[in-house]
């Protein structure tokens, strides 16, 4: 996943963004005078982009952008905060943040830094201390090296986790975002793209020319049935993102199964089941084992092979589950309900 890098000046703002997972730009733009380069930037941050913290003259966080800026009243524990005493309005960015096990002093390691500071809305001074006049910089990529290796593999670890904990939902944002910003397809095709993240559309069209019910519930009607990408849309390229033969009609519960790699089928529609699933779930959902689905088409087969291996084995062993003989004896362990998204 590319990502683009800012570094954000804290004032006395930095401990209520992080805890709050967020962050405030006041607007302080006039009719009368342009935009600032930090306000403009503001406009610019997406999902997946990371946040350098910097606040009494040290990086102690980082974060990761998980939506677009949009406007927003003054947050509430601001109202004490001078320096925002006329500002009323401005924009909030919701951002993921973890704070360093070892936070980076920046005047101590200037000599590492400086080389690599932008010659335009350099976020420090050469000194070490916060650019009064840039709340939010661009990071260039020399940079981000520089800072990378002085943070010794806490960039790395704290981006990872987070986007982990986040899930596919921060990924499908930032593939959604890139389509949004592309200039070399029109309108048309944008909207048949995004539409395909929710099964909808033109993608919905292609899958029920090959599916005409859910192969693990039997339901037929296709008013209570989504179209789910058997490849996940955010790793798909643009025909693959309306291509029917990557795509199946489920019934909620067994989408909420397969998307999340606790289930997955073999090419000749044996049910496949991961050890990480509870088979009290399985017996609830009156879902019996063995099962087979029927055979699937060499077309579907390309995409089923890409599942089982980059989401359903990513459960521990995944392995071909056995009917089992004593529900009562297997502990019950609770699962999440399925996100419930009315169908399009």
């Amino acid at each position: 996943m590319s990502a683009s890098f800012w570094w954000v000046n804290h004032s006395h703002t930095f401990r209520a963004e992080i805890e709050g997972s967020y962050l405030w730009f006041a607007n302080k733009t006039h009719k009368s005078k342009a935009r600032s380069e930090s306000e403009k930037n503001t406009q610019r941050l997406l999902p997946g982009d990371v946040i350098f913290s910097f606040a009494h003259g040290e990086i102690g966080a980082i974060g990761v952008v998980l939506g677009t800026a949009r406007e927003a009243a003054k947050p509430l524990e601001f109202e004490s905060i001078a320096e925002h005493s006329d500002s009323q309005t401005g924009w909030i960015v919701p951002v993921r943040f973890t704070a360093l096990s070892t936070p980076l002093r920046a005047e101590e390691r200037m000599s590492d830094l400086a080389p690599a500071l932008p010659r335009k809305h350099a976020p420090i001074l050469a000194s070490g201390a916060a650019n009064q006049h840039m709340v939010l910089s661009a990071v260039p990529p020399a940079m981000v090296t520089a800072l990378s290796g002085l943070l010794d593999g806490q960039l790395e670890r704290i981006v990872g986790t987070i986007i982990e904990k986040v899930g596919r939902s921060l990924m499908e944002d930032v593939a959604e975002a890139a389509i949004q910003q592309r200039t070399d397809i029109g309108p048309s095709q944008k909207s048949d793209l995004l539409k395909a993240r929710f099964g909808a559309g033109e993608f919905r069209f292609n899958v029920e020319q090959n599916e005409h019910s859910c192969r693990v519930s039997g339901v037929l009607d296709r008013r209570h049935l989504w179209a789910r990408h058997i490849k996940p849309w955010c790793e798909c390229d643009d025909t693959e993102k309306l291509d029917g033969a990557n795509g199946l009609l489920m019934s909620p519960h067994i989408a909420h199964l397969f998307e999340r790699g606790y289930i997955s089928f073999s090419n000749e529609g044996d049910l496949l089941v991961s050890q990480d699933l509870n088979p009290v779930v399985l017996h609830n959902w009156h879902i019996e084992l063995p099962l087979n689905v029927g055979e699937f088409r060499p077309e579907q087969c390309y995409y089923l092979d890409w599942h089982r291996r980059e989401v359903f084995e990513q459960h521990g062993a995944g392995r071909r589950q056995k009917k089992a003989d004593n529900f009562e004896a297997v502990p019950i362990v609770l699962v999440p309900e399925p996100t419930v998204v009315q169908p399009v």
